[in-house]
């Protein structure tokens, strides 16, 4: 059977790779929302001495599994099972990355996944967050503008969020963010610690 295919997962993943380079050192990483696996694929080679767990909701799981068995990894994992609002695996990890999920989580989905990566991170831990986002209520482009009035015409609880709503979340459980990076597209790779 054929593959899923994202063609912005194709086009972002060697910039996302490039800033992430610049902090994975070793240890666990739990990627949330893998998607069709091709960020999952590409990147665990590259990063020897990370461990990447790939992770998605359950009706996703047939396409990310078929990316994972035609190219598999030392350092690559089983996918697992996730769901933002479900139970999480029950270790915790060096890193979590996700990209391009909080527009399409709710709010209140949003508000519940950082809780629960915060909870699943080591103390010295970083967490990774790709993604357009909005800056003082403004769009950052009039394209992000466009995107965010598709995303609403299909559901009125996806959206691109606001950076400091964000960094607030992260805040109240004690992660603050480390850096802000501009990346291709108009958007962002946010770095909590």
């Amino acid at each position: 059977m054929q593959r899923p295919f994202s063609q912005a997962a194709e086009n972002n993943k060697g910039p996302i790779a490039e800033v992430l380079a610049r902090y994975l050192d070793h240890g666990d990483l739990l990627e949330i929302g893998s998607g069709t696996g091709q960020h999952a694929i590409w990147m665990a080679p590259r990063f020897p001495a990370v461990r990447w767990y790939p992770s998605e909701q359950p009706e996703n799981m047939t396409g990310l599994n078929r990316w994972l068995e035609a190219h598999p990894s030392p350092s690559l994992q089983a996918a697992t099972m996730l769901r933002v609002q479900g139970r999480w695996p029950g270790h915790r990890f060096r890193h979590i990355y996700t990209a391009n999920t909080f527009h399409i989580l709710s709010r209140p989905l949003v508000e519940r996944c950082v809780q629960h990566l915060c909870e699943h991170l080591t103390p010295q831990a970083r967490a990774y967050i790709y993604g357009p986002f909005n800056y003082q209520g403004h769009y950052t482009s009039d394209g992000n503008r466009r995107f965010d009035l598709h995303l609403k015409s299909q559901s009125l609880s996806m959206g691109i969020r606001d950076q400091e709503w964000v960094v607030a979340l992260f805040a109240r459980h004690g992660r603050v963010l480390l850096a802000d990076h501009a990346m291709p597209a108009n958007n962002r790779l946010l770095v909590f610690h």
